[in-house]
């Protein structure tokens, strides 16, 4: 396998890791196995084969994230704060759509959710689940860039560069500091640490507009 090849898989590898824990609830989501294999974690045996991340920075972030599941996905406290950084009712303390942070208006269904829908038809890639959510979701992107790699390796470098990065660290960081639970703390940077490295990796320069919120 060439090392071109070597990267995409990793990329997508790390893409559909990352997306089910944005995009499911973890009591009534679709992603139970993901939930339960990582309760089960090898945390050093994974940090050292994680993608585009140092191993200790990888086993820092693996390691709160299997602390986060120690009593289990159903855990009160950790479906509470699923539900209050992703779902509300009421403010988000980081919203997880990228027009929420690029839009002048701080709004979703915004400037780059149109423009992500756009570039999506123009390059021939299709929705296939989750009509109802916004396209610049952070899981859903997250699911895309997975896609990409596998399916479309060509229009992986223009998608990190004008649509994921231009966004993604900027609310990761701000996902962070919002978290108060170990899962989704450790889940914010390991994700973080993961696009940064995948940045260098492809060099990548990204110009990055201006943050509304």
């Amino acid at each position: 396998m060439s090392e071109q090849a070597d990267q995409m898989a990793a990329v997508a590898f790390a893409g559909a890791s990352l997306a089910p824990f944005f995009l499911n609830d973890p009591r009534t989501g679709d992603a139970a196995d993901a939930f339960a294999a990582m309760a089960e974690l090898d945390v050093a045996a994974a940090a050292a084969e994680w993608p585009f991340v140092d191993e200790a920075t990888a086993a820092d972030a693996l390691a709160l994230m299997r602390e986060g599941l120690a009593a289990g996905a159903d855990n009160e406290n950790l479906v509470w704060e699923y539900r209050r950084l992703f779902v509300g009712p009421g403010h988000l303390p980081a919203p997880p759509w990228g027009s929420v942070y690029t839009d002048r208006e701080c709004v979703v269904f915004g400037e780059a959710t149109l423009a992500l829908r756009a570039w999506m038809r123009r390059v021939g890639v299709a929705r296939t689940a989750d009509e109802r959510t916004p396209e610049d979701h952070i899981g859903l992107m997250l699911a895309l860039l997975s896609y990409l790699a596998e399916e479309r390796p060509d229009l992986v470098d223009e998608y990190l560069r004008d649509h994921l990065l231009t966004w993604a660290l900027h609310y990761l960081e701000a996902l962070e500091a919002a978290a108060d639970h170990p899962f989704y703390q450790g889940l914010a940077a390991l994700t973080r640490s993961t696009l940064l490295g995948l940045q260098a990796a492809r060099g990548l320069e990204v110009t990055l507009p201006h943050f509304y919120c």
